[in-house]
C-alpha cells in the first residue's frame, strides 16, 4: 500500500547553526515496501524548498542541516515518504531556531565533600562550551541517588549558578550525581529552551558518622533542653569566633556544625569509658 504521512516531527539545535530533526512513519510503518523520507524546509515568507542531506543522523528517521541557517525567521519543516505505490507528506512544522536550542550536558561536574559534615556534598560544573559566544541565560538541575538505589532525586531549584550543595544526605554513604542545562532567552526568545541529556554520573561519599552504635535519642522534653543548650553553646562559640556581623556567614555555621560534631565524638567517647 502507499506509504502514511509521517507524524511527531521534532527538532533541535546544538550551536544556532545547525538543525537535527526527528520524525515517526505513519501507524502502518513501511507496510512491507522500500520507502524513502525527505526532510524539507524552507523560510516561511520567501525563499525556495531546501532538501536535508545528512540523514540517519540521530537514529533511523532523522537528518541533520550542519549549516546556512538563519536566526530571527521562522522555517517551515516537513517530511516526505514515498514509495512504489505513492507519496506521503507529514504536516508542516514551524519553529525558529532560537526556540529549540539545546546543549551537549554541563561538562567538568565534580562532586566532593564539605569538610567534616556527614550530611552534605558539594557539586560544582562548567557552563556548555558550545554557547559561550551566546547571550543566553541557562537554568540547570541536579539529580542524585544513593549507590544501591535506582530512584533519583531531583532539585529543581539551581538556577543560572554552576555550585550546588546537597544537603540532608546519609553518613557515610556513596551518592551518584548528574547535572543537565536548559539554555533560555537566548538573543530575547521568550521560550525556554529544551534540555539537555544528563551528564555522566559522578560519584562521592559522605564522611562517615562516628557517633556511638546503639545510642538513645533524647525523646520528649529532653529534645527542647537538648536544643537549649545546643543554641547556648552555638552563641558562645559565634562570641568567641565571629569579628563583626559580617562574619556570620555559612562558612561560620559549617564550622560550627563540625565543631558540634567533634564534642559530640567526645562525649561519646567519655560514655563508652568503664
Amino acid at each position: 500500500v502507499p506509504p502514511e504521512k509521517p507524524v511527531n516531527i521534532t527538532c533541535w539545535s546544538k550551536n544556532m547553526k545547525d538543525l537535527t530533526c526527528k520524525w515517526a512513519p505513519g501507524t502502518e510503518g513501511e507496510t512491507f515496501l522500500h520507502t524513502n523520507y525527505t526532510l524539507k524546509y524552507k523560510l516561511r515568507w520567501y525563499g525556495r524548498d531546501n532538501t536535508c542531506q545528512e540523514y540517519h543522523t540521530a537514529g533511523p528517521y532523522s537528518c541533520h542541516i550542519p549549516k546556512d541557517l538563519a536566526l530571527f525567521t521562522p522555517y517551515e519543516i516537513w517530511v516526505e515518504a514515498s514509495n512504489r505505490l505513492g507519496v506521503a507528506v507529514s504536516d508542516v512544522v514551524m519553529l525558529d531556531i532560537l526556540d529549540v536550542v539545546t546543549t551537549d550536558p554541563p561538562s567538568d561536574v565534580h562532586v566532593s565533600r564539605v569538610g567534616d559534615l556527614e550530611d552534605q556534598l558539594s557539586v560544582r560544573w562548567s557552563s556548555p562550551p558550545a554557547l559561550k559566544d551566546f547571550l543566553f541565560q541557562a537554568k540547570y538541575q541536579i539529580q542524585y541517588r544513593v549507590e544501591d538505589s535506582s530512584e533519583w532525586k531531583v532539585v529543581d531549584d539551581v538556577g543560572n549558578q554552576t555550585s550546588c550543595r546537597l544537603a540532608g544526605l546519609r553518613p557515610g554513604t556513596v551518592y551518584f550525581v548528574q547535572v543537565r542545562c536548559n539554555p533560555f532567552g537566548i538573543y530575547g526568545s521568550k521560550k525556554a529552551g529544551i534540555w539537555s541529556d544528563w551528564s555522566n554520573p559522578t560519584a562521592a561519599s559522605t564522611p562517615r558518622s562516628e557517633r556511638a552504635a546503639g545510642g538513645c535519642d533524647p525523646k520528649g522534653g529532653e529534645q527542647n533542653t537538648t536544643l537549649r543548650r545546643e543554641l547556648k553553646q552555638f552563641f558562645g562559640w559565634v562570641k568567641k569566633h565571629a569579628y563583626g556581623c559580617s562574619n556570620l556567614g555559612i562558612k561560620l555555621y559549617d564550622q560550627w556544625r563540625v565543631w558540634l560534631q567533634k564534642s559530640h565524638k567526645t562525649r561519646n567517647q567519655v560514655g563508652k569509658e568503664p
